[in-house]
Formats: C-alpha cells, structure tokens, sequence
C-alpha cells in the first residue's frame, strides 16, 4: 500500500464520503492544509531534482473541471475523472508537458458527481458511448488506495447504455475480477520491451506482470486491448520490438487473442522533461535523440516523419504476421 510521506489537502474533501475515508486512512500521515490542489506554492518552488521526493506526497483535494473533450481514438470522449497524474515515474510522462514538476498524484472525492455526469451523457445519446477515463492517471494503481475502480465499476454497470475503459501500466488487478461489469469495461494494458520498462518506465509492474494480468482479466470477461507505447526509437528497436511482439504471442493466452486489438503511439518528448530528467535522473538514459526528432511547438519533439513511416511499416508488417486476427485500432 502507498504510504505517503505528506498529505496536501484542501478542507472540503472532508465533506465527502472518500474525503473522510482518506483522512482516516491516513490519519497518522503528516497533512498540510491548502487552498486549492491546482496550486501548491511550496511545491511549484522545489527543484527539479526533488522531482522524485514530491512524487512520494499525496495530494487531495475536489475536482473543478468536468468538461468533456472529444476524441476519436479508442473512445468517443476524454473524461476528467478521480485522479490526475501518478506514483510512477516514467521518464517520457506527458502529463510533465502539462504540469511540469506537479505530475504528482491528485486524487479527486467528488466522485459521485463526475460519474453522474458520464452516466446521464450515456443515457442520453442515441448511440452508445464510450468514455476514457484514465487519461490523465492509472487508475489500477488508484484503485489501490481508494478503490475507486471497484465503485466506479459497480456503480455505472446498470447503464442502459455505455463502456467505459481506461489504460494501465500495473497488473493489481485481482480487486476488480469477481466484479458484475455486464462487459462494459475496456482495459488497455500498456507494454513495452522489459528493457525499457526497467530503463525507462520507474516504478512500473513488470512485462510478465502485465501480461498475466490481462490474461486474469480475459478470464473475468473484460473486454481488453494492447498499446504498444510509448514506442521509443533506441538502438536496435526493430530486434527489441519484434522480440515483445514474439514474447506476446507465447505468452497471451488464447482466450486473449481472440479479441484482441493493438493501439501503437510513437513517443513524443519535450524540453521540460529533458530539463527535469537531467536533474531527477542523472543516470537515466537520455530520451532526446536530435538526429532522429523534430520539434512540434510548444517545446515538444516527436519522431521525423521518415522514422514514423518506418515505424508503422514494421508493426503493421509484424502485428500482422503474429497478430493476424486481430485489429490494429491506430498507429500515431
């Protein structure tokens, strides 16, 4: 269990069911009280190289923003939900890009009010919707301390209408298994070469971890996909990749592979996680490859179009060969 070593909070999530059941929780835990979770003067000031240390603080507070964006990828809208960033400290986080050193986790109490939204859109929809809820966090991990995936799952599974799904780089999975989800869950589960999974991804189930959790969770009746991502260009990525593809066929079990579908994303970069990464990970592997990327705005690199190209052709060819049953959902 996450234990962390403060707890920032606002008052009013003791006006909440969760609020009171974290405090509780971890009552013997130093808290500090703030004003609001979005601004945390004492962290905004620390040094990139504490980057590490502030990720092991938990921040708690209520969730203000409830606009939902559209997207046209794995789901029809991108949801803010319970929590925003995460304990893990994988080296190419994009949730940086946005809040810099502030990608700690936040969990959100207000949890009733931002399901009732999803499920009255839902209900509402001619069609039916799906909803991502994990955009902005993990929500396995989350899950851990405030089972908010066992209510959030109990509670939308009597829909009239609706899928939720979310993405995971953990394998804690075994809560959620015995639950009633009707098949109105998609879980992505997130891989990578173990080499960059221990290089890259801190902090993070490892690649065995992950696929016997998906194969738990075909078991249990969720409906279930693979991102291959962020795909990261080292040396030899072509050996190493076709060697998870290989590793993924041994070893998915064939109740998976028979639904299975693939999202490939190419990794994008950026100038403050170089800045961070240098002073919080003086060891880690640099990610930055100027020969290979190209500046996108904003202080963002991604991959030049002639390796993307290159990229693409190779899963395709290669997901196909081993995967030719199953749908390449896209490649970005």
């Amino acid at each position: 269990m996450f234990i962390p070593d403060k707890i920032y909070f606002e008052k009013a999530i003791s006006n909440y069911e969760l609020g009171k059941e974290l405090l509780e929780k971890y009552k013997d835990v130093p808290k500090i009280e703030i004003e609001n979770h979005n601004n945390i003067e004492e962290m905004r000031k620390k040094e990139n190289k504490e980057f590490p240390r502030m990720k092991k603080n938990l921040i708690i507070g209520i969730r203000k923003t409830h606009k939902f964006v559209e997207n046209h990828k794995i789901s029809d809208y991108l949801v803010p939900y319970t929590s925003s960033g995460c304990t893990a400290s994988c080296l190419y986080c994009y949730l940086v890009c946005n809040y810099n050193k502030c990608a700690y986790l936040r969990l959100f109490v207000n949890r009733e009010e931002m399901l009732d939204k999803i499920i009255k859109t839902a209900e509402k929809s001619e069609r039916s919707l799906t909803f991502e809820i994990g955009s902005n966090s993990d929500l396995i991990l989350e899950n851990t301390i405030t089972d908010n995936l066992v209510w959030t799952i109990e509670n939308f599974k009597n829909t009239k209408q609706g899928f939720l799904t979310f993405p995971t780089k953990f394998d804690m999975v075994d809560s959620i298994l015995p639950l009633d989800h009707k098949g109105k869950i998609i879980i992505r589960v997130s891989v990578n070469p173990e080499e960059i999974i221990r290089k890259v991804e801190f902090g993070t189930s490892d690649l065995d971890f992950r696929i016997n959790a998906i194969n738990k969770l075909k078991d249990a009746g969720y409906k279930v996909g693979l991102l291959i991502a962020p795909v990261i260009f080292i040396e030899n990525w072509k050996d190493k990749y076709l060697e998870l593809i290989k590793y993924l066929d041994a070893k998915l079990s064939p109740k998976v592979k028979k639904e299975l579908f693939f999202e490939v994303i190419f990794m994008t970069y950026s100038y403050v996680h170089t800045k961070i990464n240098e002073e919080a990970y003086p060891n880690a592997i640099n990610l930055y490859d100027k020969n290979l990327m190209t500046g996108r705005g904003n202080g963002k690199y991604w991959y030049k179009n002639d390796i993307r190209e290159e990229g693409e052709k190779f899963f395709r060819e290669n997901l196909g060969k081993y995967f030719p049953n199953n749908k390449i959902i896209y490649i970005v």
